[in-house]
């Protein structure tokens, strides 16, 4: 009997293995190489208030394509300088396309303390009327960072009041199904950026 069952494991062993290694695997334009993610990872919950002061989660991502960046308004360059990039890239494709508007730019706070819904607002008008922008707790902030992999923390030496704090400047990309599917780093580009999203829009 026990080699009946050896003989079935071996036998299951092999025809794993040769699902495995003939199975396709869709190959990566070489312009995305670095930035697309090898498999979608599915965000889990997460609840924030938007610039509205309005529930912001999992369900306003769905069915749109989701520029998500991570900053603060009180942010001296990193921050300015990307968006700034994101608002001419979004003009860039509204010239050539028709869909962007199931496209949308989303900053993170990483400054709850300071950046409330109104201040967001506030900020986010210089750029374009149309960007998001949401905050939470620091631990909900802190959980969904993780998701992306990225990280932020206030530098040492910073008051109570007057601080900075340094964090990822990567572009992340959530598809319709609310996935996180590429990156983008920094320094940013709004040519290559468009060109990248629009062969990601192709692949999905």
């Amino acid at each position: 009997m026990g080699t009946v069952i050896l003989f079935a494991i071996l036998v299951s062993i092999i025809l794993v293995v040769i699902m495995v290694t003939n199975r396709v695997v869709p190959k990566v334009p070489e312009e995305l190489i670095g930035v697309l993610r090898p498999v979608p990872r599915p965000l889990q919950p997460f609840a924030f208030k938007d610039q509205t002061g309005e529930l912001y989660a999992q369900a306003n991502l769905e069915g749109k394509w989701t520029f998500l960046f991570f900053g603060y308004t009180y942010c001296p360059d990193i921050c300015p300088t990307t968006l700034t990039v994101l608002s001419a890239m979004i003009e860039q494709l509204e010239a050539r396309f028709e869909f962007t508007q199931d496209v949308q730019i989303v900053l993170v706070s990483v400054d709850p303390q300071r950046d409330k819904p109104e201040l967001l607002a506030k900020y986010l008008s210089y750029f374009d009327e149309d960007f998001i922008g949401i905050t939470a707790g620091n631990d909900e902030t802190l959980k969904l960072a993780n998701q992306f992999g990225a990280m932020f923390f206030k530098e040492e030496g910073s008051d109570s009041e007057n601080y900075l704090i340094a964090h990822t400047g990567s572009i992340f990309l959530v598809n319709p199904e609310v996935e996180f599917v590429a990156s983008f780093s920094p320094p940013h580009d709004k040519n290559t950026i468009a060109t990248q999203f629009e062969t990601i829009r192709d692949l999905n």
